[in-house]
């Protein structure tokens, strides 16, 4: 559940990053992408670890508020997965038509930039 969870703060992180202030940004970088503890992220900014317990708990959820009000992640879940639908479709189907195949790469290069 808890890698679930890191997974999912992650993604969200990447769509809503912009959107944090410098405080909100660096806290949860430290946290998730580069495995700070809360102590260490603490000393590094010269404050308690509660109070980086609790910037971090309020970005997740303003996180999770931009999410519900955007979609930008459920909606980028849902072109990828229709996306390897297609590829499938056309590798299992179509395999022989190049131009096919090179625009439905194409399409899935675009989903992973």
């Amino acid at each position: 559940m808890e890698i679930e969870k890191n997974n999912r703060v992650n993604s969200l992180f990447e769509f809503y990053a912009p959107l944090l202030t410098k405080k909100q940004y660096h806290y949860l970088q430290l946290y998730y992408a580069d495995d700070y503890s809360l102590g260490e992220i603490a000393e590094e900014f010269n404050v308690s670890r509660q109070a980086v317990y609790d910037n971090i708990k309020r970005t997740e959820k303003i996180l999770e508020d931009y999410e519900q009000k955007l979609q930008l992640y459920q909606n980028f879940q849902v072109r990828n997965n229709a996306t390897d639908r297609l590829l499938a479709y056309g590798q299992q189907h179509y395999a022989q038509d190049q131009q096919l195949m090179q625009l439905i790469n194409e399409l899935e290069q675009d989903e992973a930039d």
